[in-house]
């Protein structure tokens, strides 16, 4: 078997299991309009928030509107494949709790795509990660910018949030002061 068709059936698996987990948000939302997860689904990069805005919601997209144009800008400011990217959100809709099923569902999409860097966005999204306590991870610090272990195969790289740092050129700047290390990082990475 080559590793083309190796990949293609953990890229299947890894779309199955990324629908599935929408269909179990889905029937938990309710009558609410679940923000799911978007992106690659074996993405080297996961962008993490704590929960959705209001574009976000109406879409049932995590990343979507605003914030999402924010990133794409950035990443192609960084010349980032933005094709080797994931997004999502700590809480999955409007009303979730940061509970145990939360963070369950976190913890599956983070099995499900595998991501070399784990981009945590403010710091309800990193006391949020943390308290999932990843299998052999160790806890992320809120040292913006710089890249930090989270597993032995995954790095961490916290920012300030980018939706509280969107309306003010002072949080963008800082925002973004930390954000361009996924830059240098992803330059760094080794080509399959």
């Amino acid at each position: 078997m080559s590793t083309d068709e190796i990949y293609e059936r953990y890229l299947k698996k890894a779309i199955a299991e990324v629908n599935q987990l929408g269909d179990e948000i889905s029937r938990a939302a309710g009558p609410d309009v679940p923000v799911l997860g978007s992106g690659h689904p074996l993405a080297d990069i996961l962008l993490l928030k704590y929960a959705p805005q209001h574009q976000e919601i109406q879409e049932g997209v995590a990343f979507f509107g605003r914030t999402g144009k924010a990133i794409l800008k950035s990443l192609q400011r960084l010349r980032v494949d933005p094709m080797s990217v994931y997004g999502t959100n700590c809480l999955k809709f409007v009303g979730a709790e940061p509970d145990e099923q939360a963070r369950e569902w976190l913890t599956r999409e983070l099995h499900i795509v595998q991501p070399k860097l784990v981009v945590v966005m403010g710091e309800d999204a990193l006391e949020f990660l943390n308290a999932i306590e990843f299998p052999l991870s160790s806890p992320l610090e809120a040292s913006f910018g710089e890249l930090q272990r989270f597993t032995p195969t995954v790095q961490g790289l916290v920012c300030p949030d980018i939706d509280a740092s969107l309306d003010e050129q002072a949080e963008k700047a800082r925002f973004w002061s930390a954000f361009k290390a996924l830059g240098s990082w992803w330059a760094e990475l080794p080509p399959y």
